[in-house]
């Protein structure tokens, strides 16, 4: 793994920066810089997909042949670190981050050949079928049941916490197709088409009133045996190489090393007016802390890069890495309340929507920070709770 920097790196950075600055339209960056979440608003997100397709960097870590860019993990952490410095919005990663590379790894050459280019394009709009009312980081605890008949499957049950499914037109799930024996061994991993009959969808309004979860119910639905991806009753398989993916493939480190620069300045400003030179330096400090956090989490989120790019697995790796980017991400967001004082606390959720014609009542950084601090407590709940993640380490590394 080569983090050198060289003539080629520094000229492959202002390449980007100028990209960025050529395409980067002021609506896209606006929803950039307003989204509160890891999910920015759908239609600035998708419109930003197509810009980055059209230049072929829309999935820089899928493998050349199928799109990829066949960039150095040097490359692919300067892209990553540009894109926030520049406030462009974060992809939306169910196509392009989870069933992109899922099925480059276990998808039929039919399935690959029909669903790859899509997921590029943004034709397709992929959301997560995993978690249900009564199975969240329990998830081989799910009962959503797909019952063969002749060449279909008919499914029935609920998924809930499905992230923009009232915009997706596909869908990826996990669903028991067996009863008996282990709960891990009976489930099967499908692709769904959410215009199917029989599929309901109920979005849910969060703290922030954005509708981004859902709760989707499935009647009768039948959806086709070449649909699965992996053997019948194996799901679970492919399940465990698709989080791989979502945890090991997910770059906390860039945005995060963004988070702080703005963070210092923040304290700058901060001690330009404060009194307390004790309250300062230990703010400082705190600061300092996360630094260094960050530092050895971009370090090892490399080390993982370079372990998928060489065909490996890089196991429990993957949870280390999810554990640290959603709790220092907590940190930094919770230091910026702290920062920000009593200017934190204007409540107006509507007027941090793209292209509000509300007047807002404070600045645009005070705006989102208390809404980036209330969504980051859910960061290390979803895509595996965090204590479950200890779990794994503790298992596959110290042998507990």
């Amino acid at each position: 793994m080569d983090l050198g920097i060289d003539d080629e790196v520094i000229a492959f950075r202002e390449e980007v920066r100028s990209f960025l600055r050529e395409n980067l339209t002021p609506e896209i960056q606006e929803a950039g810089r307003r989204t509160t979440s890891v999910f920015a608003p759908p239609g600035q997100a998708m419109e930003w997909q197509r810009i980055l397709h059209r230049k072929g960097w829309a999935a820089p870590h899928w493998p050349e042949e199928y799109g990829g860019t066949g960039w150095s993990v040097t490359k692919r952490a300067i892209f990553a670190e540009e894109l926030v410095r520049a406030e462009a919005p974060p992809l939306i990663p169910m196509g392009l981050m989870m069933c992109g590379p899922c099925l480059i790894g276990y998808g039929t050459p039919e399935q690959k050949a029909q669903y790859l280019p899509r997921i590029l394009s943004g034709e397709d709009f992929w959301c997560q079928g995993y978690s249900e009312p009564g199975a969240g980081s329990d998830l081989a605890s799910l009962k959503t049941f797909a019952e063969s008949d002749g060449d279909d499957y008919i499914v029935n049950g609920t998924k809930i916490w499905t992230t923009y499914a009232h915009h997706a037109n596909r869908m990826f799930a996990l669903v028991r197709t067996r009863r008996d024996g282990k709960p891990q061994q009976g489930i099967s991993f499908l692709l769904i088409d959410m215009d199917s009959p029989g599929i309901t969808v109920e979005p849910i309004v969060g703290l922030d009133e954005v509708p981004e979860q859902c709760q989707v119910f499935f009647d009768n639905v039948r959806v086709p045996k070449a649909n699965r991806v992996g053997e019948e009753n194996d799901g679970w398989s492919v399940a465990k190489y698709l989080l791989m993916f979502e945890r090991g493939g997910s770059e906390y480190a860039p945005a995060l090393r963004v988070q702080l620069e703005r963070l210092k300045k923040l304290a700058a400003e901060r001690e330009r007016n404060a009194q307390d030179q004790q309250a300062r330096a230990f703010f400082r400090q705190k600061i300092a802390d996360c630094e260094i956090e960050v530092l050895a989490l971009e370090f090892t989120e490399n080390r993982i890069k370079s372990e998928l790019e060489s065909g490996g697995n890089p196991g429990a790796l993957t949870s280390m890495t999810k554990i640290l980017g959603t709790e220092l991400q907590q940190r930094i967001a919770q230091l910026t309340v702290e920062g920000l004082g009593i200017e934190s606390l204007v409540w107006q959720p509507q007027a941090i929507v793209p292209a509000s014609e509300e007047q807002p009542l404070a600045p645009e950084h005070s705006l989102v920070a208390m809404a980036s601090y209330l969504n980051s407590r859910a960061c290390s709940i979803y895509g595996g709770s965090n204590e479950i993640q200890r779990g794994i380490i503790a298992r596959a590394v110290l042998g507990l």
